[in-house]
Parts: C-alpha cells; sequence; structure tokens
C-alpha cells in the first residue's frame, strides 16, 4: 500500500484530468448540452472530495490493508463510470 499522500495525490491528478476532459467535451461536442456537463463536473468534484475525506479516516473495525484496497477498487469503478459519460456527452 503506497502511503496516504500519494493516494490522495494520485486522486487529485486523476480527478483533474477527468475534470478537463469533461470541459473539453462539453466544448467541442457534437451536441453540447450544459446540464449534463454542468451534473458531470459536479459529480467528477464530488468524486474528489469524497475519496479525499475517505482517504484520512478509516472506518474503524477494518484493517487499513483491506480498507484501501477496497478504496481503490471503488474509485476505479466510479471513475470509469465518469469516462463512459464523458464519451457519451
Amino acid at each position: 500500500m503506497a502511503n496516504k499522500r500519494t493516494l490522495k495525490h494520485a486522486i487529485n491528478l486523476i480527478c483533474e484530468e477527468l475534470f478537463a476532459e469533461a470541459v473539453a467535451a462539453s466544448l467541442y461536442g457534437n451536441d453540447p448540452n450544459r446540464d449534463n456537463a454542468d451534473a458531470l463536473l459536479q459529480s467528477i468534484i464530488r468524486l474528489q472530495s469524497d475519496y479525499i475525506s475517505r482517504i484520512s479516516h478509516v472506518e474503524p473495525g477494518i484493517m487499513p490493508k483491506k480498507y484501501f484496497k477496497i478504496l481503490r477498487i471503488s474509485f476505479t469503478k466510479e471513475a470509469d463510470e465518469i469516462i463512459d459519460q464523458i464519451n457519451n456527452l
């Protein structure tokens, strides 16, 4: 397991890239729907803040190694869903 700082940095970088791609897709896409783009950008910001705060506060009763493994898997799953939404803009 990487340390918390490295994990936070990685999540921030991924969310920044997702945000930039979503903005580019909304500006240069074929069918610019402002409401969908705004909702997508808000979900990226919510994803980032949720996972950053979850790194700092490990849930009691779960071994840290298992907790961070579950955290990485769920972050990857949600990031993939956002990527699919960006592709559909």
